[in-house]
């Protein structure tokens, strides 16, 4: 079944949503191309998204032979959102995934991260490396674990107003004020095209809710943006927000784990991105591809034709 939504110039076809339970929590998960069951593939999306922006990806990607399945992960959609902040910790967050892979029947899949995401698919390869045939991360390359915890180092380095500190030093503050601009700050927080300028003082998410114009230009269309709205209207921030509360735990869960991993990799960048490449990928993943888009964070909905072919090309060149 197929859910037809009007995005204005076109309509995208988008798969309707099936209510899985696994791993003690209810996924709602939108799949295509059943037919396809030898070939899973999973998509993970990012902070603040949804499994829309897996959109134009999907039905490329069943036209070249897969299963897809795009979860809406714990905290978002209709997904579960569990009360207490340990229950989004890496332990969790990779368990739902392998938790949907025992639901298919499936031995192992190809993972596809964007954002935070990204990080669940590394650490899922890490965590759980029998279950992982293939990756394919978009945006956010491995992350080092250095010798202080996460919270702290970058507390030191950024301040107590980078986003990352302060969703962990007062929680519920920057919830409240984007649950109040839901419909400003998605449509400040997606977009394209934008030159780069200092930071301005303050929290960058609080400054992005209440900011009353928005830099560059728009990433999608109302429509598009409209099905964000409604998620985040419905579900709120704070389930997404309780990801970046459980860093410091997941360094420490991380701890014993040696990070190589061996799956075939692929690494997508946005040449504008704000986030750095990394130089030590290369000494991580052993077996690692990587393709750099002329785009910003938003990789697959900002460059979604390139970023599907990049995907199938390399896919077709790891076939087992």
């Amino acid at each position: 079944m197929t859910n037809v939504i009007n995005t204005g110039s076109n309509a995208i076809e988008f798969p309707e949503p099936k209510m899985i339970s696994v791993n003690g929590v209810v996924l709602e998960v939108f799949e295509a191309g059943q037919q396809n069951s030898e070939k899973p593939i999973v998509l993970c999306h990012g902070f603040p998204e949804h499994a829309f922006s897996w959109r134009y990806q999907i039905p490329a990607l069943v036209a070249a032979g897969y299963h897809v399945i795009v979860p809406n992960q714990r905290g978002y959609g209709n997904s579960s959102s569990p009360t207490e902040v340990t229950d989004y910790d890496i332990e969790h967050l990779t368990g739902d995934l392998i938790a949907l892979l025992d639901h298919y029947g499936y031995k192992d899949a190809t993972f596809v991260g964007h954002d935070w995401g990204s990080n669940v698919v590394w650490n899922l390869a890490l965590l759980h490396p029998d279950r992982v045939n293939k990756i394919i991360n978009l945006a956010l390359p491995y992350q080092d674990r250095g010798e202080k915890p996460w919270i702290e180092l970058m507390e030191a380095i950024f301040g107590a107003d980078f986003y990352f500190v302060h969703f962990n030093r007062q929680p519920g503050v920057a919830d409240a004020i984007m649950n109040e601009n839901t419909a400003q700050f998605l449509r400040n927080i997606f977009r394209k095209n934008s030159a780069p300028t200092p930071p301005e003082p303050g929290m960058l998410m609080i400054n992005l809710a209440r900011a009353e114009k928005p830099l560059g230009e728009p990433l999608m269309s109302d429509n598009e943006l409209a099905v964000f709205v409604s998620a985040f209207e419905s579900s709120g921030f704070t389930g997404g927000i309780n990801w970046y509360r459980n860093m410091d735990r997941n360094w420490h869960l991380m701890a014993d784990v040696t990070p190589i991993i061996h799956q075939p990799t692929l690494m997508i960048y946005g040449e504008q991105d704000t986030i750095p490449k990394s130089e030590n990928l290369k000494n991580i993943v052993s077996n690692l591809d990587v393709v750099s888009l002329d785009c910003g964070h938003w990789i697959q909905q900002e460059k979604p034709e390139e970023t599907s072919q990049s995907i199938i090309k390399w896919l077709e060149q790891h076939n087992d």
